[in-house]
């Protein structure tokens, strides 16, 4: 592409022309096709400027087919048309490139192009080879464009919203939320333009995530913005794509869901292919969601003009910043990415259906429980930070920041989820002990734990990073020579990276 064309900064609205050609199908007068649909409505939420060729509409007008000119026209009556475009007629050199125009058709095309050469439009799509080859010949064929071309690129610019969540937390439109809830009254005490400041954000049709307690009251909310401009402090943080977490706040607590609240936001934001994550706050004596959000990654960058601290959220790190981390801050400060080199140990994990279905609860495949759509959250599933209990005699030769493969066994058998030591505790025979080390971040009950405490019992505390892209099935380990364990099982450097590629673990999170 050339340049800053595709996406234009400040206020200037980006300009397509379209070949009113496009518009005419013979298979269906009516109707139009899937792909040329979804770009104009891609071209709509990105505020580009539809524009029509006053000679395109004056070719249609000479069709002499009235029912298509009829439907025709009224697709392209409801964009405007290029004011006082230019004409290539005394343009030889043009005309040199692209040839003396030898009838109508080819009269409309050359003055079509010429608005591209000339610059009064960013962009033209059509599907006219024709008119594609002569952009060639001009120089301007990247901005010459086939409609999938066009959604390509300009797809590029809407964001993917569609993150995996629990059916108790629900994904709403701001202006659809009450600002008399309770929950909002210590958001209006340390922000005086509460008020309006909603009322901004309701017009401009913010998302947001929010969780509803029994009564109907609020008892969880994350609003969120993608930004591509600098943050306010001095000096400014320069402008980049961003996810700005406008509103965090939870008061519904003991369900895990403000790390529930930093998924969703990593999740967006890998979708999109943003790799910064910021908010800004009024910090607190004993501030909790300080504590939580630092735990992940987030650290204070600076303070704004109004005195709000500044914490920023990196996803990922080059070598010269990893350089002197132990793999475990690795993990800590550029969460989801991890530490993969060959000193690393990996390990496959056999985990049951019934605990990985609460386990990882965000997991592609599952499906949810009837208590989950009537309101309840599995607080394991909602954690990043994660308990797995274990028999295994391996408790000398795992530590922290080693390399965790979860394999779900008896029924789909396939490896589908990555995780990395945060912390090991080997040999607890103490029921009491183990419940104090695992909290609620386990999928086995009290009891379970405790028929489990009748032996030695290993605690393996773990963040989760990552679901494999491709889960990889028995079969595909069968053709790397791996064999499915029965219990915790040490693997070599080089079938991890069999098992990294063919996965499809994201290169982008890993550094080595």
């Amino acid at each position: 592409m050339s340049g800053a064309r595709c996406l234009r900064g400040g206020s200037g609205r980006m300009r397509i022309l379209i070949d009113t050609n496009i518009f005419i199908y013979r298979e269906n007068d009516q109707v139009l096709p899937t792909n040329l649909e979804k770009l104009l409505k891609i071209l709509n939420v990105i505020n580009a400027k539809i524009l029509i060729h006053p000679k395109s509409v004056e070719e249609l007008k000479r069709d002499p087919n009235e029912n298509r000119k009829k439907v025709a026209l009224s697709k392209i009556n409801t964009y405007p048309q290029l004011e006082i475009p230019p004409d290539p007629d005394a343009d030889n050199n043009f005309l040199n490139l692209v040839g003396y125009p030898s009838n109508a058709n080819n009269y409309v095309d050359n003055a079509i192009l010429y608005s591209v050469y000339k610059d009064a439009v960013d962009f033209l799509i059509t599907e006219d080879k024709g008119i594609q080859k002569k952009s060639d010949r001009l120089g301007i064929k990247d901005r010459v464009l086939y409609i999938d071309e066009a959604l390509k690129i300009f797809g590029k610019n809407i964001f993917d919203e569609n993150v995996t969540h629990p059916p108790a937390l629900k994904e709403e439109l701001v202006y659809n939320l009450k600002t008399n809830d309770p929950f909002f009254d210590s958001l209006k005490k340390d922000y005086e333009e509460f008020e309006t400041w909603f009322k901004k954000i309701s017009k401009e049709g913010r998302k947001c995530w929010v969780y509803f307690k029994e009564d109907g009251s609020i008892g969880a909310l994350l609003i969120y913005k993608f930004e591509n401009e600098p943050i306010d402090s001095n000096p400014s943080f320069p402008a980049k794509k961003r996810l700005k977490i406008s509103t965090f706040k939870v008061i519904h607590t003991g369900y895990k869901i403000g790390e529930l609240f930093i998924k969703l936001s990593l999740e967006y934001s890998i979708k999109n292919n943003l790799t910064e994550i910021y908010l800004t706050h009024f910090t607190k004596p004993d501030d909790y969601l300080v504590e939580l959000i630092t735990e992940y990654g987030f650290y204070h960058a600076d303070k704004n003009r109004r005195g709000e601290d500044i914490f920023i959220k990196e996803l990922s790190a080059n070598k010269e910043k990893i350089i002197s981390l132990p793999p475990i801050e690795i993990s800590k400060k550029f969460y989801p990415t991890f530490y993969d080199s060959i000193g690393i140990n990996k390990f496959i994990i056999p985990i049951r259906p019934e605990y990985h279905e609460r386990l990882f609860t965000d997991y592609k495949e599952r499906q949810t429980t009837l208590s989950e759509h009537v309101g309840e959250f599995i607080i394991e599933g909602n954690t990043i930070k994660k308990a797995y209990l274990s028999h295994s005699r391996n408790t000398n030769i795992i530590s922290q920041g080693d390399i965790l493969l979860f394999y779900r066994s008896k029924d789909r058998k396939e490896i589908t989820s990555l995780g990395v030591v945060e912390n090991v505790f080997p040999g607890l025979r103490d029921k009491d002990e183990i419940i104090k080390h695992v909290g609620k971040r386990t999928v086995y009950s009290v009891y379970e734990i405790e028929k489990m405490a009748e032996k030695p019992t290993m605690v393996i505390l773990f963040t989760w990073h990552f679901h494999l892209a491709n889960p990889l099935k028995l079969s595909d380990l069968k053709e790397m020579n791996i064999f499915t364990p029965q219990s915790m099982t040490l693997i070599s450097h080089e079938k991890y990276l069999k098992i990294k590629s063919k996965g499809g673990i994201d290169e982008r999170f890993t550094v080595h």
